[in-house]
């Protein structure tokens, strides 16, 4: 079993045994998602840390658009249950790249596949994604290579 899955279910416990309901219902909910990436598919495996942590990152993801929605909707509570949410995710999650530390890899993946213009963003994306998995939000991410390849 993974370290960071382990690490979870220790702290799922824990969050029990100190009655953090927040916490308990965010770590459910992750591993929840878990184990149905794991039995995805054609047969079931066990998860990597690289990839539970993509899985985390999506869900972590949902969490924030549905803040937004229900901010949008004027549902303030549930926006803020939604964040809470997210929080707790985020601290399994790698620290996210600073704009310097993403325009750095943005610049050293340009100067590194030779793209020039716009069309080339693709070239640019396949060799920045797993320079940044999981440290940068991908829309983040095609906006500095966008910016960069345009301007």
């Amino acid at each position: 079993m993974s370290s960071l899955k382990d690490k979870l279910k220790a702290d799922l416990s824990a969050a029990m045994k100190n009655r953090d309901e927040v916490r308990t219902r965010t770590i459910r909910l992750a591993l929840a998602a878990i184990s149905t990436e794991e039995v995805a598919g054609k047969a079931a495996r066990e998860l990597s840390d690289e990839e539970i942590v993509k899985v985390l990152t999506k869900e972590a993801k949902k969490r924030r658009e549905a803040a937004e929605a229900f901010a949008n909707a004027g549902r303030q509570d549930r926006a803020e249950a939604e964040l809470a949410e997210k929080a707790v995710l985020e601290e399994y999650l790698p620290a996210q790249l600073t704009d310097e530390e993403l325009n750095r890899l943005v610049e050293e993946a340009i100067a590194e596949t030779g793209a020039e213009g716009p069309r080339a963003m693709g070239q640019v994306m396949k060799v920045l994604n797993p320079k940044v998995a999981g440290r940068a939000e991908g829309s983040r991410v095609a906006a500095a290579v966008r910016a960069r390849l345009s301007g």
